[in-house]
């Protein structure tokens, strides 16, 4: 099996970056690991869930949409080169194929899929969650997987461009060493999972009451975090900056737990509550994206919880949900 040591990451990574635009895992100064570029500080695959969303690689914060000059409109350029972005866990490969499915379906991103289409993408998974935690191999959905089993990478391809970018890499590793991670994580028991499908089916049987969410919604600040740090949230709005001979349009991530978010030309609000904004936002992912798309839109890779000042992540509002809705869900 090819694998990886260690020290051989950085020439592997910076070996793509003739033909990639590579995205990795760093250390800041500061101890925070977030997407970089090589040589912006230390590989950081360790760890577990990176803190801000990786799907960001392909749906940033803000990008321009066009520019409109001298009658002209340009559209946004794609980027020079395509990505290679590393660093998805397993779960994160979860929120990136759903979304992929959303900007495909019903109506075509073309902004999106002009960093999607040609891209690369690099699982981790294996010995290197927070504090060595495993990590269960994703099998999939990614172009390659590092899988760490304490000593070094295990490089499994699933794709023709993942095996041609690691055919070189030298076949290393014991044959039964893949084998014995994913042993290791058929034991692992899925709490997280059993929660979130058990609050779902509570709120598609419409069990919890409109209470809980004034309750709830009480303790929201309206910070937005949670849709922030959300890999599945893909709401977005539209801003014009203006100069002297041109006209920028850009877009930006939008939240649905703020006022403004669905408040309508005339002054009238749907969601003119935070009782009905934190309910939207639990509703949407636990019980309408099962009716559309066939699967809840939450995978569980908790950042929302880990965000939240005030404790109502959606793996505490379902704990919560479950705890005093749940007799016989």
């Amino acid at each position: 099996m090819k694998s990886i040591p260690p020290d051989n990451l950085p020439d592997f990574f910076n070996s793509l970056s003739a033909t990639f635009e590579v995205r990795l895992p760093i250390e800041l100064p500061d101890g925070t690991r977030t997407l970089g570029n090589p040589g912006d500080g230390p590989i950081a695959l360790h760890g577990g869930a990176l803190p801000g969303k990786p799907t960001a690689a392909f749906f940033p914060q803000q990008g321009p949409v066009f520019t409109v000059a001298g009658g002209f409109v340009a559209e946004a350029p794609s980027p020079p080169r395509p990505l290679f972005v590393a660093g998805f866990t397993p779960r994160d490969l979860d929120c990136l194929r759903f979304i992929d499915r959303f900007f495909a379906e019903g109506w075509h991103d073309d902004i999106y899929f002009s960093r999607r289409r040609g891209a690369l993408v690099a699982g981790v998974s294996g010995r290197c969650g927070p504090g060595g935690a495993l990590l269960p191999p994703a099998g999939g959905d990614c172009d390659l997987e590092m899988v760490w089993d304490g000593c070094r990478w295990l490089i499994v391809p699933y794709s023709e461009a993942g095996l041609a970018i690691t055919s070189e890499l030298p076949d290393s590793a014991p044959s039964n060493a893949l084998d014995q991670i994913r042993q290791a994580s058929e034991a692992l028991p899925d709490e997280e999972g059993t929660l979130i499908r058990r609050a779902s089916r509570l709120l598609r049987a419409d069990r919890v009451p409109d209470s809980f969410w004034a309750e709830i919604g009480e303790r929201c600040i309206a910070c937005t975090a949670c849709n922030l740090a959300c890999p599945t949230c893909t709401c977005f709005g539209v801003q014009d900056w203006r100069y002297a001979e041109r006209v920028e349009r850009s877009r930006m991530w939008d939240s649905c737990q703020l006022d403004g978010f669905m408040r309508e030309a005339s002054g009238h609000n749907p969601l003119g509550t935070e009782a009905l904004r934190t309910r939207r936002r639990i509703h949407h992912k636990l019980a309408a994206d099962p009716e559309r798309w066939g699967e809840i839109s939450c995978f569980r890779c908790g950042r929302c919880d880990a965000v939240c000042p005030t404790g109502i992540g959606i793996f505490a509002v379902a704990r919560e949900m479950v705890d005093r809705f749940g007799s016989g869900g």
